[in-house]
């Protein structure tokens, strides 16, 4: 078979450190792969030059993953129908609010038989209620979509620190094409069938994330963050059971599962945002221009989609944590607060 095009659809930290990883991956396969890597870069000004020049040129993604060297042959262009053009492999790491209009500038450009995998941490709220994001892909381009969720701190991967991901993929042959992609010594990948769940864990951890953070915020310690973490994975689990009939247990016990919840709990970008929403009086979208210089906090975003969920089926008892962060970062609940739903939680009844 000829070898397969890559084209990756987003650029900030996740996107540059998975560039990082497929550019030299394909360097390695030739026969499976080809050499060039397409990356889809929405245009910005940095220091008066524009961003996708300066990767292209410096190969260093200097507003989003700074001190880290991109492979020469991943090259960055901002027109995304040119970016995916021809491409067989469609790798997405957009914020997800995103992924809807870049997937309808897409449509009709997509190669036949193309495969595709969402590394999007987040949910779409449809009249229908929460739709997984790689739904939504493989429905406006019509190709097959796959996902990817893991330990995966954009920074330590693109380090080459070592940490484990899950592909969770509803066919053997797509999952086994993407772990060739992206595997390395350092970046080790599990290939599950209960892709939902994997997707879902992805999401559901930035709003426990956000929990740690106001933990961290209010000055309580490794004991307290304990019990946020246990507390929020048995909410992620009933979840599943509520929303994704066919969710698996075993599935929250891969990397994409109790792994990033840890990992995201100590050192992720919504834990940082549960601290700051203590420390400060910002809101949000001050503090996400502050702290991450034009990217999102994943984790509000989620929890307002899942709380209107929560609400529409009379749920919401049943889910304190989430419905608490929700609260907390919309600005009507004192975030001293928080560990009243810890303490008063079900699963102490």
């Amino acid at each position: 078979m000829a070898p397969k095009s890559v084209c990756i659809v987003g650029s900030g930290n996740w996107g540059s450190a998975i560039a990082k990883i497929i550019g030299y991956n394909v360097q390695r396969q030739p026969d499976a792969f080809e050499k060039k890597v397409k990356m889809y870069m929405y245009e910005e000004i940095v220091d008066g030059r524009k961003l996708t020049e300066i990767v292209n040129t410096d190969h260093e993604n200097v507003k989003y993953l700074p001190g880290i060297k991109l492979p020469e042959n991943v090259v960055a262009i901002p027109d995304v129908i040119e970016a995916c053009t021809g491409a067989d492999m469609l790798v997405f790491v957009l914020p997800h609010q995103f992924v809807k209009k870049v997937c309808e500038q897409m449509k009709g450009h997509i190669k036949p038989g193309a495969v595709a995998i969402s590394m999007i941490k987040g949910f779409a709220i449809t009249g229908g209620g929460i739709q997984l994001i790689s739904h939504i892909i493989a429905q406006e381009l019509g190709t097959e979509c796959a996902v990817l969720m893991g330990a995966n701190l954009a920074k330590e991967v693109a380090e080459e620190e070592f940490c484990e991901t899950t592909i969770g993929s509803k066919t053997d042959s797509t999952g086994q094409l993407f772990k060739d992609l992206v595997e390395t010594p350092y970046f080790r990948v599990a290939v599950v069938k209960d892709a939902d769940t994997v997707e879902m864990c992805g999401a559901l951890k930035n709003v426990v994330a956000i929990g740690a953070g106001i933990v961290d915020g209010i000055k309580q310690g490794d004991n307290t963050k304990a019990a946020v973490i246990r507390l929020g994975l048995m909410e992620m689990i009933k979840f599943g059971e509520e929303f994704f009939p066919g969710s698996r247990r075993n599935t929250f016990f891969e990397s994409c599962g109790i792994a990033d919840l840890v990992a995201t709990c100590h050192g992720g970008r919504n834990r940082m945002l549960g601290a700051a929403v203590v420390e400060s009086d910002k809101t949000i979208q001050e503090l996400e221009k502050e702290i991450l210089k034009g990217q999102s906090f994943q984790g509000p975003l989620v929890a307002r989609e899942v709380c209107s969920m929560l609400e529409e089926k009379g749920l919401c008892d049943k889910f304190p944590m989430f419905v608490a962060v929700n609260k907390i970062c919309q600005r009507v609940m004192d975030p001293k607060l928080f560990i009243s739903c810890l303490r008063n939680h079900p699963a102490h009844l």
